[in-house]
C-alpha cells in the first residue's frame, strides 16, 4: 500500500537530522519507501533520437562514453554525455544488441531478421563482416577473460562463441531452451536465463559446456540479469513482477522482491550496492542489498512507458533507457509513434 508523504514534515525532519549530525540521505531513502517512489533519482536529460520504428538494447561502452542504441533497422551511436547522435551502423535488419571489444576497435551488432551478426569498426562505424549464425541472435555480450563475444539466442537455443580478433565462430553452448540475457564472473563462469522454461544455465564460456541448470525458483517469464561478482550472486528480472537473488555457487534463490510489470533489463551498482530494475510499465524498481542475504525495495523511479531496456555506466552511476510514445491501431499490436524516440538519463541528486 502506498502511504502519502507529508513533505513539509519530512523537509522539517531532515533539517532536525542534520543538526544531530545523521546522514541525512538516510531519512531520504526511508521517505521514498514508504512514498513508492525511489529517493534522489529522476529523469535529468531526453536525448531525441532521429527515425522510426522499434527498438530493444541499449549498450553502454566506458571505453568511449558512447551509447549503442537499437532502433528500427540500424544502430544508432550516441555521445553519453551531451545525446549527439555520432553515427549508426546499418543496414542490421531485427537490430537487437551490440558489444564492444574496445582493445580491437570492432563492434557486433546482432541482426534477428537475417540471423546474421554485423562486425563494425568502432571509428568509422563501417560494417567489416557479416557473420551468418544460428537463428533468432539477440542479447550479446563480450567476455574479457576468455576474449569471446558470446550470442544469445532465443529460438536457436545456444549461444554462440565468436573470436573477435578473427571474425570466426569458435562453437556453440547447447541450452535446450530460448536464451535470455548472459552474463560473466571474470572467473571462467557464464550465466544465461532461459525464458520460457525459468531457468539459469551456468556455463564455461572457454569449453562451451554446459555446467548446471537451475529452476529459478519463484520466477516465471526471467529477461533481465545482472551480477554481483565479488559475492557470487545473481539478479535476475522476472515478468511475473519479482527480482530473484540467486546464488551463483549452487543455484538457490535466496530471497524475491516485488519489482514493476514488464522488466526488461537489471543492473547493479556495487559502490553503493544498488539494484536497478527497468520495467516497461514506466518505472526503475531499486533495490538496495544491506548484505548477501538482505535486502530491501527502495522504490520506483519513474520514467516512461516503454522504457524497459536499460543501460549502467558504473563510472558517473547513470542509467540510461530507450523509450518512445506507443500507439495501437484498431486489431494490431503497439508500436513506436514516428519522431517519438528518444533515451532517457536517469541521475541521483
Amino acid at each position: 500500500m502506498k502511504v502519502k508523504t507529508n513533505f513539509r514534515l519530512a523537509g522539517y525532519a531532515g533539517e532536525m537530522m542534520m543538526k544531530f549530525g545523521v546522514f541525512s540521505g538516510f531519512l531520504l531513502l526511508v521517505a521514498g519507501c514508504f512514498a513508492g517512489e525511489a529517493p534522489g533519482f529522476k529523469v535529468t536529460k531526453r536525448y531525441p533520437i532521429p527515425g522510426d520504428g522499434g527498438f530493444d538494447y541499449i549498450v553502454f561502452d566506458g571505453s568511449s562514453n558512447r551509447l549503442y542504441v537499437s532502433h528500427g533497422t540500424e544502430m544508432n551511436v550516441v555521445d553519453a554525455d551531451s545525446g549527439q547522435v555520432l553515427g549508426k551502423v546499418e543496414p542490421t535488419p531485427g537490430v537487437h544488441g551490440a558489444a564492444i571489444v574496445p582493445e580491437l576497435h570492432r563492434g557486433f551488432v546482432t541482426n534477428g531478421g537475417d540471423a546474421t551478426v554485423s562486425v563494425f569498426d568502432t571509428n568509422t562505424f563501417q560494417t567489416i563482416q557479416k557473420i551468418p549464425v544460428a537463428k533468432d541472435p539477440d542479447f550479446v555480450f563480450y567476455d574479457p577473460k576468455t576474449k569471446r563475444v558470446l550470442v544469445c539466442h532465443g529460438d536457436g537455443e545456444v549461444i554462440t562463441a565468436i573470436d573477435p580478433a578473427k571474425l570466426q565462430i569458435i562453437g556453440e553452448v547447447k541450452l535446450g531452451g530460448g536464451a535470455e540475457a548472459g552474463v560473466v564472473d571474470g572467473k571462467g563462469n557464464g550465466f544465461v536465463n532461459l525464458e520460457e522454461s525459468a531457468q539459469l544455465v551456468s556455463f564455461d564460456p572457454q569449453s562451451l559446456a554446459v555446467k548446471h541448470k537451475y529452476p529459478i525458483t519463484g520466477c516465471k517469464t526471467p529477461t533481465g540479469l545482472a551480477i554481483d561478482a565479488a559475492n557470487s550472486l545473481l539478479f535476475i528480472g522476472c515478468r511475473s513482477k519479482v527480482l530473484a537473488v540467486m546464488d551463483a555457487a549452487n543455484g538457490k534463490v535466496i530471497t524475491t522482491l516485488p519489482i514493476g510489470e514488464r522488466v526488461d533489463a537489471v543492473a547493479f551498482d556495487s559502490d553503493n550496492k544498488l539494484i536497478f530494475a527497468s520495467n516497461g510499465g514506466g518505472t526503475v524498481s531499486v533495490i538496495h542489498q544491506k548484505s548477501a542475504n538482505e535486502y530491501e525495495s527502495v522504490g520506483d523511479i519513474l520514467t516512461q512507458k516503454s522504457a524497459k531496456t536499460m543501460a549502467f555506466d558504473p563510472k558517473t552511476k547513470r542509467l540510461f533507457l530507450s523509450a518512445a510514445e506507443m500507439e495501437t491501431p484498431a486489431g494490431g499490436r503497439s508500436k513506436a509513434k514516428p519522431g517519438s524516440f528518444t533515451v532517457l538519463v536517469v541521475e541521483r541528486q
